[in-house]
């Protein structure tokens, strides 16, 4: 099968945004659409990958946005997230104590020996392995862009014929080089081949969490890398052609209350956050107004949540994400004292139950899909 073909009927397009442990409230949204998707088709065994076209992710996005591609139920991939995550948070050495505070090695090997092909080589991200086209958004230190990462291989930089193919990377490297958050993880190093220039020069690059570009939330990334003749695959959009579905990992207020003046010390740690936070409202926004917003929390005050029909829109949208205001951070801090902070794996087990209640009231097919 020809994943790059232009589906027949209605394109499907399904994005996570980064958020690190918080990444499992947004499976449990993924697991309801799951189960909505199951029922309607009478098919208990159909996972995503058997419904989504293209998945993509950033950060713990990129992670849970590989495993579905790769054909894994969403109880399963809840299922390795709880049960790795204290491996996949090991805390560095002292010699690594004032670059990151978790050591790069575990997730790595808990990637690396997961992706692998039947013969138990590892997996490159022109595996045949996944069953949809996915994007992985990196940042590239090195040069200080954003670095999407696809495997789409009519894509420029995985054409087969030149060296350096970005297909023949692993896949375990690429998703890794999508968590690698600066002062968490150690950046992921590859090492890459110039094809532009026609010969095999090599270049060694560091590479970072995709959440330090505009992309924490990729999904209007994923339309644009699906639609835009430049990115050579030209998918047809249209609200009654495709479908995209955002999926957060609950906002956290970043803004400091009452506390009219700041230190340096303050502004160091919040601007990180703020920014983030501010570029993918952007990300929600521009497709809202680009589709046919079906459901998603209200941006602000003034423009509401854009729920309306949109004769021009280039897809049918819903976004799944919501608020954590006073009273979820009261309730989890008597679980925790780190609060929903993205390395606190304290905090698993009241994730799942925010996003299963938030799931339950909210997720529909109606949304994004024709019924």
């Amino acid at each position: 099968m020809d994943i790059t073909a232009p589906p027949s009927g209605r394109t499907r397009l399904l994005a996570f945004d980064g958020g690190g442990i918080r990444g499992l409230f947004s499976l449990e949204i993924a697991k309801r659409l799951e189960t909505l998707l199951r029922e309607k088709h009478g098919r208990p065994d159909m996972v995503l990958a058997d419904h989504f076209h293209y998945i993509g992710g950033t950060s713990t996005g990129a992670i849970i946005a590989t495993f579905l591609s790769w054909g894994v139920p969403v109880e399963e991939v809840i299922r390795l997230y709880r049960e790795n995550s204290k491996v996949m948070f090991t805390r560095a050495g002292w010699g690594a104590f004032f670059k990151n505070r978790f050591a790069g090695k575990p997730i790595s090997d808990f990637l690396r020996n997961f992706f692998v092909e039947s013969d138990g080589s590892p997996a490159t991200l022109g595996t045949d392995r996944l069953r949809t086209l996915l994007l992985v958004v990196t940042r590239n230190a090195s040069t200080g862009s954003p670095w999407p990462m696809s495997n789409n291989p009519h894509a420029l930089y995985n054409d087969r014929s030149k060296p350096g193919c970005n297909l023949d990377l692993p896949l375990w490297q690429i998703v890794r080089a999508s968590t690698a958050a600066p002062t968490f993880f150690p950046p992921e190093v590859i090492e890459i081949a110039d094809q532009q220039s026609g010969e095999a020069k090599k270049h060694i690059f560091a590479f970072e969490d995709g959440g330090v570009t505009p992309f924490n939330n990729p999904a209007h990334l994923l339309y644009t890398m699906a639609t835009l003749p430049e990115y050579r695959l030209g998918w047809p959009d249209g609200a009654d052609r495709m479908s995209l579905v955002s999926v957060g990992t609950g906002r956290v207020k970043t803004g400091r209350g009452q506390h009219l003046v700041q230190n340096l010390l303050g502004h160091a740690k919040s601007l990180p956050t703020a920014l983030i936070g501010s570029a993918q409202w952007l990300q929600d926004l521009i497709c809202r107004q680009q589709g046919e917003c079906r459901h998603g929390e209200p941006l602000d005050g003034e423009i509401g949540d854009l729920i309306r029909p949109n004769p021009r829109a280039a897809f049918r949208y819903a976004r799944y994400d919501r608020s954590i205001g006073e009273a979820e951070m009261q309730a989890a801090l008597k679980v925790s004292k780190r609060g929903f902070s993205l390395d606190n794996i304290e905090l698993m087990g009241f994730l799942s139950d925010m996003g299963t209640e938030y799931a339950e009231q909210h997720v529909k097919l109606e949304h994004f899909d024709d019924v």
